[in-house]
């Protein structure tokens, strides 16, 4: 039995949500060399290294993974938690072939997505094993809450995310911090009514309160102004960590696809593929970063049975496409290069 004793350095898995607008990706942004995968687009006046939008779920597992494998960075942000989770309700509905979660029935759908949505959080673990920061930014809603046995009903501030997803979000991370403008309560001394008032003053909140979410398991003050400087201290010292320069990680060149006198594009004149089909498109996105062609799709469309070698990608089923090319990514991968690709010795 190996016991250890004394504090442990370790990466940070930060959340900061708060209405939108707010400057959450900006503040992500401030964390040692980030990272992006951007679900929504709204970095596009950052500064920032970002991954090209993942149109899938599928995509945003493949981001993750190129991370942990490849260390481009010292922070890893997904930005953010909710629109990711429409990635994943999408790739769910797909795979059981519903048109939403709610089609399910009894909840069933929400567990699904849950158990999808852990598949992300373990992969961000292993992100963090590699000393690799993640955080996960996520926008708030206003929920009418209502405590049990007590009188008396009191809105507060939730992530915009679905009821299993939020719970298992906020026990994955080691620090949830809200975000708000803050906000003063002022009473007219001849009506006796009272009013909100806002100075415009962003203030950060990292402990629980019966009106919001959050926790830190580093001692800091309750309220905070809405500055990384206020959070640099919990982040690990990373100025001695030797970090990979990105780069673009090619697969080795091919001559042929076996048993086919076919020669696919060449990876150095790889082409640009557009569809007006989001489906379609959303293929060819994870298609791209691991540069596989179109022929090496149909052949393995083909030896599966499912449609003729020459039948173009446009003319298959979208529920195909999305609940056995898309769904089952990692599987069609390595059919590529297990078969159609021969390297060289």
């Amino acid at each position: 039995m190996n016991i250890t004793n004394g504090i442990i350095p370790s990466a940070q898995k930060v959340i900061v949500y708060g209405p939108e607008g707010i400057g959450k990706s900006t503040f992500a942004s401030k964390f040692p060399d980030p990272l992006f995968s951007d679900t929504e687009g709204s970095t596009k006046k950052l500064n920032i290294k970002r991954f090209d939008a993942p149109s899938s779920w599928e995509m945003l597992l493949q981001q993750v993974q190129y991370v942990r494998d490849n260390k481009p960075c010292k922070t890893y942000v997904v930005d953010t938690a909710d629109w990711a989770e429409k990635l994943c309700a999408q790739s769910v509905c797909a795979a059981h072939k519903k048109q939403s979660i709610a089609d399910f029935g009894y909840g069933t759908g929400f567990t699904y997505l849950k158990d999808e949505f852990g598949k992300l959080l373990n992969l961000l673990d292993e992100v963090i094993d590699r000393g690799i920061n993640v955080v996960i930014t996520a926008h708030s809603y206003l929920r009418k809450f209502e405590q049990p046995d007590e009188m008396g009903a009191y809105d507060r501030y939730e992530m915009k995310l679905t009821k299993l997803v939020a719970p298992l979000i906020k026990e994955w991370a080691d620090a949830v911090f809200f975000v708000n403008y803050k906000t003063y309560v002022v009473t007219d001394d001849k009506t006796k009514k009272s009013k909100a008032q806002g100075s415009g003053t962003r203030m950060m909140y990292t402990t629980h309160h019966p009106c919001w979410d959050a926790k830190n398991r580093d001692g800091l003050a309750d309220e905070l102004p809405f500055d990384f400087e206020q959070i640099k201290h919990i982040l690990p010292d990373c100025t001695q960590q030797t970090m990979q320069t990105t780069t673009v990680v090619e697969h080795d060149k091919f001559d042929e696809i076996l048993d086919n006198d076919d020669v696919p594009t060449p990876v150095s004149d790889y082409p640009e593929l557009h569809s007006n089909n989001s489906v379609i498109q959303q293929l060819y996105d994870l298609m791209k970063p691991e540069k596989v062609t179109i022929e090496e799709i149909q052949a393995v469309v083909a030896d599966k049975g499912y449609y003729p070698k020459n039948t173009p990608i446009e003319n298959y089923d979208n529920e195909f496409i999305q609940g056995v090319l898309i769904g089952a990514w990692s599987q069609v991968f390595s059919a590529v290069e297990e078969n159609y690709r021969k390297m060289p010795f």
